[in-house]
């Protein structure tokens, strides 16, 4: 039975997987057994994650790719020994404001890297799937693909459009034995986040909305990536697995 969430095997491609949750769902994925193929815009950041995979004794691969040029997804694939066989659409960015003062940059910087990018990645990696009997890809979605947080309308709108995409391309890229999931996790401290956790009222008054009654440890994100990854998740597509301990269904 264990065999069936191995990742032996599997090629991964995780975008943006030089920090926070990117890079430790390529460390989990290379516990369960995965290639993993880390990515992200600096050589340096994303050779000192393959590194550390090595170290654990499973295959790294450095990418360079920028999910806001989307042009560049087919020729960075094609610099790969073998095409992926899982890709995990993680690089994303936030930035809370005042939804009256939104501008059309901000705007675009967001659904650019959140949406647009995860998309253009998404059809690329489809076409070598395709070609190759199949593959599975996993979107990270947010809280806010499912609730509305104050300030943080274009990031909702690409949250929640992920969601959209997900089961869009799960339906249409099924004959092609692809499977498209996502995951939407709670609130987790990283790199993007952490200024939230400064504030104690902020963080005492979140913890009492979880039920499990702590913040996500990034390790906890990692299970559910390998489960849908993994062929114990064969007949799973479409669907958008939440790992918030409890707080959706709280709410």
């Amino acid at each position: 039975m264990t065999d069936q969430f191995s990742l032996q095997g599997k090629r991964v491609l995780i975008t943006g997987s030089s920090r926070g949750i990117g890079k430790a769902l390529a460390i989990g994925m290379a516990k369960a057994g995965a290639s993993v193929i880390v990515s992200g815009r600096d050589n340096v950041t994303i050779n000192a994650v393959c590194g550390e995979i090595r170290q654990l004794g499973a295959e790294a691969f450095p990418l360079v790719l920028d999910v806001t040029q989307p042009a560049t997804f087919a020729a960075a694939l094609a610099r790969l020994p073998a095409p992926p066989d899982v890709l995990v659409n993680n690089a994303g960015t936030e930035h809370l404001c005042p939804s009256l003062d939104v501008d059309e940059a901000l705007w675009d910087t967001i659904l650019t890297t959140n949406l647009k990018g995860a998309f253009f990645c998404a059809q690329a990696a489809a076409r070598l799937m395709a070609e190759n009997g199949g593959g599975s890809i996993l979107n990270l979605c947010s809280l806010t693909s499912q609730v509305g947080v104050p300030g943080a309308a274009a990031y909702g709108a690409s949250k929640s459009a992920m969601a959209g995409l997900t089961r869009t391309l799960a339906t249409e890229w099924a004959v092609k034995n692809i499977r498209v999931n996502g995951i939407g996790p709670g609130y987790f401290k990283t790199d993007l986040t952490a200024e939230f956790y400064e504030n104690a009222d902020w963080c005492q008054q979140m913890q009492g909305k979880i039920p499990l009654g702590r913040f996500g440890e990034l390790d906890d994100l990692t299970g559910a990536a390998v489960f849908l990854s993994s062929d114990a998740a064969r007949y799973i597509t479409g669907q958008v697995l939440y790992v918030d301990g409890g707080y959706l269904a709280g709410i």
